[in-house]
Parts: C-alpha cells; sequence; structure tokens
C-alpha cells in the first residue's frame, strides 16, 4: 500500500467560512448542510486553536471525545495487593432501576373497581369478615406511543338549499377553538427546542411520518408569537436573580448568524471583538435558584455587571463562583470572588501521563475535601457549620497541598514552563479564591452549577448549530432561562408556561407573582377572581 501523502493545508479566515458556507446553503440538503457546517467549523476552531498553542493534545482528545476518565478512581484505580475489594455484596447505587407508579405524575389516573366486590361485603374465602377498602391500590402503568402534535379535522356538514342556493353549515364545536394551532403547540414546540435540543427541521420530519405536519417556518412562527408573556416573566427573574447571595456564571462560545456577519464587516483598524458567547449565571435567592442566559458579543464578566446593575443598594457584596479567567471578573461592582477547584484540577488532570504520580497526590488530596463537602451535604448542616466543618478536615488538606505546591518551586523538583508546572501556577496564583470555603459561609467548591446550566447551550449549538439572528437569540435565552429555573426548582416546565399563557393577563400587570415556585399560589380561586 503506497504511503498516504501530507495534504496541503488549506487554512480559511472567519469571513471566507462564512462565505462558503452561505455558497453551500442552496446546493445542498438542509440537514447535509448542518453537518457540513459544523464539520468545517469544529476544524477551523482545531486549526485555531493549535496556531495560537492554548491547548494540549490530551485537552483535545478529552474535549472532542469526553471526559471519560476524569474521576479519580478511573484514572488511579485501587491496586489489588494494596487496596483489597470490601467483602460482602456491592452496594447497589440508588436511582439505577425500573420506574415505580410515583414516577408517572403526568400519567392520566383511570380508576377500576373491582368488578364483583364492594366495601362491606362478606370475604368470599373465610366467609367470617367483611372486606374495607385498602388506601393504596394496586397500580398498573401502561404506555403508548404517539404523536408529539396531534390534529383533529372536523367535517362540518353543509347544506345548500335547491332553488336560492343558500348554503347552511354546521356551527363548528367548542373544542376546535377558534384558531388553527393551540395555544399549547407553540409553548410544547418551545420546551422541545429549548429545554430538550430538538432542532425544528427534525421535529418537521417527525410530525411528517405521523401524517400530521408542522414545517419549520411555521414552528418559529408560533414559538416567537408564544414569546411575548414569558418574556415578561424572564424580566422579572433578572430583577429577582440580581439580588441574590450566591452567583455561578461561565459563558460558552455560540453562533448568531447576523450578528457574525455584523462582526466580520466591522473596520479592520485596531482591536475588535470578534467573540460571539452565551452566558449562564445561577443566581441563589434565599431558597430558590434562578438560571439566566445572555447572548451576544458581551463576555460573562460584563454580563454579570449588567446583570449587578439591577441589585439593591444596600445589600451586602455577593459571592461570586467563576473560573480563573479575567474576563470572567465583575470590573465594576464589588463581590467575594471565588474560583473554581475543579478547573485548577483539570490541569493536572491533563498531564497525568507525564507526571503520574504528583497529579495522583493533588486529586487524591482534592477528593478529600469533596468527601468532607459531600458528608456536611448529607448531614444538611447550615452554612455556619460548613464552613465549620470544613476548616476542621479541608484545612489541613489543602495546608499540605499548598506547602506541596510550594515546594516543587522552591526546591526545583519542577520546571515552571511544565505542563506540571503551569498547573501548579494556576492553582498558587488563584488560591486565596480557590479555598475561599474555609473562610466565607455558603461558598462553593466549584462551578459545576452553571456548566450544568449551560449544557442546554451547548445542546442547542449541537443541534441546531447557530441562531439566525440577535431577535431568535433573544427568545432562545429567556425560554432557556424559564426552563431550567423550573427544573432547578422541581416545577414542570410546559405546565408552568402553559399556566402564563392562559393568564397572560395577570402576567402583564404583576409579573413578579408568577415565578416558577410562587405561579401556583397565584392560580388560587381566591387569588384569580
Amino acid at each position: 500500500m503506497a504511503k498516504a501523502q501530507r495534504p496541503e493545508v488549506t487554512t480559511l479566515t472567519g469571513a471566507q467560512l462564512e462565505q462558503l458556507l452561505a455558497e453551500l446553503r442552496p446546493l445542498v440538503p438542509a440537514a447535509t448542510y448542518q453537518l457540513l457546517e459544523g464539520l468545517l467549523q469544529t476544524l477551523q476552531w482545531i486549526m485555531a486553536a493549535f496556531e495560537q498553542k492554548t491547548i494540549s493534545i490530551a485537552r483535545l482528545k478529552r474535549m472532542l471525545f469526553g471526559h471519560s476518565t476524569e474521576t479519580t478512581v478511573k484514572m488511579f484505580p485501587p491496586k489489588p495487593e494494596t487496596d483489597p475489594a470490601p467483602a460482602g455484596p456491592k452496594e447497589k447505587r440508588p436511582g439505577h432501576g425500573r420506574n415505580g407508579s410515583k414516577d408517572y405524575p403526568g400519567a392520566r389516573q383511570v380508576k377500576i373497581p373491582h368488578p364483583t366486590l364492594k366495601v362491606g361485603q362478606l370475604c368470599p374465602q373465610c366467609l367470617r369478615a367483611k372486606l374495607y377498602l385498602l388506601k393504596v391500590p394496586a397500580r398498573l402503568i401502561r404506555i403508548v406511543a404517539q404523536p408529539l402534535f396531534q390534529a383533529t379535522l372536523y367535517e362540518l356538514e353543509r347544506l345548500r338549499c335547491a332553488l336560492c342556493g343558500a348554503l347552511f353549515t354546521a356551527p363548528a364545536p367548542a373544542e376546535a377553538g377558534t384558531s388553527k394551532y393551540d395555544p399549547s403547540v407553540g409553548t410544547m414546540l418551545a420546551v422541545m427546542r429549548y429545554g430538550a435540543g430538538q432542532p425544528m427541521y427534525r421535529m418537521d420530519k417527525w410530525q411528517t411520518h405521523f401524517g400530521v405536519p408542522l414545517p419549520a417556518s411555521t414552528q418559529w412562527e408560533l414559538i416567537e408569537a408564544a414569546s411575548a408573556t414569558p418574556a415578561l416573566v424572564y424580566d422579572a427573574l433578572i430583577d429577582v436573580a440580581a439580588q441574590g447571595r450566591l452567583l455561578h456564571h461561565d459563558d460558552t462560545t455560540m453562533r448568531v448568524q447576523s450578528l457574525r456577519q455584523q462582526l466580520t464587516q466591522q473596520p479592520q483598524e485596531g482591536k475588535k471583538r470578534t467573540g460571539i458567547f452565551t452566558t449562564g449565571i445561577v443566581s441563589q435567592v434565599d431558597a430558590h435558584r434562578v438560571a439566566l442566559f445572555f447572548t451576544g458579543h458581551k463576555h460573562a464578566g460584563e454580563n454579570l455587571d449588567q446583570l449587578l446593575q439591577r441589585r439593591a443598594a444596600g445589600l451586602a457584596k455577593p459571592l461570586q463562583m467563576c473560573d480563573g479567567l479575567s474576563r470572567n471578573q465583575s470590573k465594576e461592582f464589588e463581590t467575594i470572588l471565588c474560583n473554581c477547584i475543579l478547573h485548577g484540577r483539570r490541569g493536572f488532570v491533563d498531564v497525568v501521563e507525564s507526571f503520574p504520580e504528583e497529579c495522583r497526590f493533588v486529586v487524591e488530596s482534592l477528593r478529600e475535601v469533596y468527601r468532607t463537602d459531600a458528608l456536611a451535604k448529607q448531614q444538611k448542616f447550615s452554612d455556619a457549620a460548613r464552613l465549620a466543618f470544613h476548616q476542621e478536615h479541608s484545612r489541613p488538606v489543602m495546608d499540605t497541598l499548598h506547602g506541596w505546591m510550594e515546594e516543587q518551586f522552591d526546591q526545583r523538583k519542577v520546571e515552571p514552563n511544565s505542563g506540571l508546572g503551569q498547573a501548579i501556577t494556576y492553582m498558587l496564583k488563584r488560591w486565596v479564591a480557590l479555598t475561599r470555603f474555609l473562610e466565607v459561609p455558603g461558598a462553593p467548591l466549584d462551578n459545576n452549577l452553571c456548566e450544568q446550566a449551560l449544557k442546554m447551550a451547548i445542546l442547542h449549538r449541537k443541534n441546531s448549530m447557530s441562531y439566525k439572528t440577535l431577535n431568535g437569540a433573544r427568545i432562545g435565552d429567556l425560554y432557556m432561562s424559564l426552563i431550567h429555573t423550573c427544573q432547578l426548582n422541581r416545577v414542570n416546565p410546559f405546565e408552568y408556561l402553559m399556566a402564563l399563557q392562559q393568564h397572560s393577563q395577570k402576567v402583564l400587570t404583576e409579573a413578579s407573582r408568577w415565578l416558577p415556585w410562587n405561579y401556583v399560589e397565584a392560580l388560587e380561586p381566591s387569588n384569580t377572581s
């Protein structure tokens, strides 16, 4: 077999790539275009990362194929001779099994009486005592398939006079409604697209299979029309989130076609901003959490400042949790900065193959801190009790780790420019912010809460590739914010959004009473008269 020749390297600027994609769009099917766009943009991102020397091969593998070996036990499996397996059967993890009947709150309930026996009847088996009703009935779940959207065709009988030609049409029943699409359609489309990440072309194809077509263009019109009332609550949520005592935030790259064209057409003189981001902010407000998304050219720190402009005067400085990037820090407001331990840990994970023993020491030290935090959560400690618990058990671990890191440089055991040296430098430079949980009650260990929220935006970017306009991005932001806030507060997002549509006039006058955690009170008969 002939040896494969090295291909000629072809590079494209952002503007050239946009032009190429614009030329390809009318030439290929929509699904093929989405795939080509994703492949080309992924290749451009990889080449840019290598040119700027901002990424290692190990990190690139994890970003492209997942962090399958990032847990401590997978990176450093116990040795059988030194760490024997515990005796007895392995404890079964909770949550891994069949769902019980209580896990189907949305199921339609049908009560089935016994066909031959009734309460108070003589027992047919012993013939001595009477039967009584058990409080808990036997339960049976039956699941059937159906299209996401169903259609009903009403055939209205028409009569015409044989002499004068007058036409008489049967009146439509009340359930036929006043328009072709029920208000629930736009709401369900929003939940599917922004909550489940289903692109409109895929739902179009799905519905066509079931004989109830719902074109992608129609889907967008219905989503946009249904967004007016949720937009009022989204604005109210921003006001509520600004008062939070703890703010997690981060951003991820996003694609907005109209904004990309606008940025590429800017004059070339001077330094210009070309990045487009979706910022996720999760605010802890009393017992509730609020998730917010903002898409545009602003970084996470700038969006945080915009949020804090709505913060009431006189409130204490909020805790701010983010990674160590300078663009994430607030430039206009004072906060108590906390940095994510897992971002520091990731630097050691990236070089574990080159420095296994050193990385093992760091990773296992941080594991002890997380075990302490898990125990505090299990015991439901207050913030003050959790702080004292960490000071007792985690401070010695972190002090030892800090001393070990300084020793690596002081005794010249590690080259500062090596991968391990850079990981240590990252931690030492941000040590105060990384160990805020040892000084401030309620300070978190990491930014996982925000990264989990950003998965909604990442899923949308992966499946739908991009927003077309800033208006589309705004609608995506408000729906993702409401849907994820519902999930954080254990509220059904579809039922909540439907309640907003059904009571739009009341939401218009007092949106703050229709937040995910208090809207049920607004639905009470005494409050809806």
